[in-house]
């Protein structure tokens, strides 16, 4: 089974980074930084760092799994809540910005609120859940 893992990147400001995805036909969506892992990897763990380097030109600390699920493609999703310290979207290396019919992607600082979220078209729409009631339950901290 394929495997993707994704980040949920808390700033030292605690807002939210999302990768806003501007498609022609499409209405503008929102998504959690991250990707595929690689047979490369040593871990998912790895895998993340990796996709948050290559994305965001990003450092960050994974602090614990936040949510898995089963996508409709048949991959299985995990999504980390993670501290991210520094980031440059002018510096990111993925492969994925070098081709023209993909789109736009544009790298959004959310307020770290359940309205916020709420207010976003964040996809897949299980996540968008998940954080709102996590964010509701206060227990979305990067503290240890």
């Amino acid at each position: 089974m394929t495997q993707r893992v994704r980040a949920v990147l808390i700033t030292p400001d605690d807002t939210m980074l999302l990768m806003k995805r501007l498609r022609p036909g499409i209405a503008p969506y929102w998504v959690i930084i991250g990707g595929g892992v690689e047979a490369s990897d040593a871990s998912r763990e790895d895998a993340l760092l990796r996709e948050i380097r290559e994305e965001i030109a990003g450092e960050a600390e994974i602090v614990r799994l936040l949510h898995q699920l089963d996508n409709p493609k048949g991959e299985a999703e995990y999504f980390y809540l993670a501290r991210i310290s520094k980031w440059n979207f002018a510096d990111r290396t993925g492969p994925e910005f070098q081709r023209d019919d993909r789109g736009e992607y544009i790298l959004d600082e959310i307020p770290l609120t359940a309205k916020a979220v709420s207010e976003l078209n964040l996809l897949p729409e299980q996540i968008s859940a998940v954080l709102r009631e996590s964010l509701d339950r206060g227990d979305l901290r990067t503290t240890t």
